[in-house]
């Protein structure tokens, strides 16, 4: 069969290479993965979640209803959209005043919008809702993917490539330091991963080949695989070759 086309909206290149490397651990099929946000000829979106908030209000400037539907969309088969679990705590008014006075004006819901965590996952629900509200009126549909990982994609990376017992990955889904402490001298240089395209790319293989542990230790990349099979699975079959 054709390769599965995937878009991918995240806050930034880094976020790319880990997801790319969880996508090829679970799916079954070969895949091109696009990123549409940030994308360099669209800068003005700029990066971070900020980008990510940008991008889904505009696709609901543009578009009203089903993702599925959306015009712009239909090169592809599986929409991701991702945000890391940090951003709940962060506030509009980071991006400046005209942001906070949009969110009122618009009753997105309120940020900060972190909760206890353990567990990350109530958090990590309340982005999903909060993104629920940028797109509105499009509307996340049936192959529409959230990718939110705790507290980043870099945990994800840090449970691929550390050993177990290293003290970096208890709590790891509740470290807002973690990807942070990834590139410090609080991991042996040869486990290092500086927050850095290239870096990332080198190591992220791991995240594929080490998937079981990654899963093991962060429930959220439980989370997204159980979703984007879900996806996956109600994707009309191929159409078979031609004889």
């Amino acid at each position: 069969m054709s390769k599965l086309r995937i878009a991918l909206v995240a806050e930034g290149p880094t976020d790319y290479e880990v997801i790319q490397a969880a996508l090829s651990a679970l799916l079954p099929v070969s895949f091109v993965l696009t990123q549409l946000q940030p994308e360099p000829t669209l800068p003005d979106l700029g990066t971070g979640w900020g980008g990510v908030l940008k991008w889904c209000e505009a696709t609901g400037n543009r578009h009203t209803g089903a993702l599925d539907l959306d015009p712009t969309l239909t090169g592809f088969d599986l929409l991701i959209i991702h945000l890391d679990a940090d951003v709940a705590h962060k506030q509009y008014s980071d991006y400046g005043p005209d942001l906070q006075a949009k969110a009122l004006a618009r009753n997105w819901p309120a940020m900060p919008c972190n909760l206890p965590c353990p567990p990350a996952s109530d958090t990590c629900a309340r982005l999903e809702l909060l993104l629920s509200n940028w797109l509105n009126p499009a509307i996340p549909a049936q192959r529409t993917i959230w990718c939110v990982p705790a507290q980043s994609t870099g945990a994800w990376l840090a449970a691929a490539v550390l050993p177990q017992d290293h003290a970096l990955l208890v709590d790891l889904e509740c470290n807002l330091q973690a990807e942070d402490r990834l590139g410090s001298t609080a991991v042996i240089k040869a486990h290092r991963i500086k927050k850095q395209t290239l870096a990332y790319r080198t190591r992220a293989p791991a995240v594929k080949n080490n998937w079981g542990v990654v899963k093991q230790i962060c429930p959220q990349a439980t989370q997204f695989e159980q979703v984007a099979l879900a996806a996956f699975a109600r994707l009309p079959p191929a159409a078979p070759p031609p004889p």
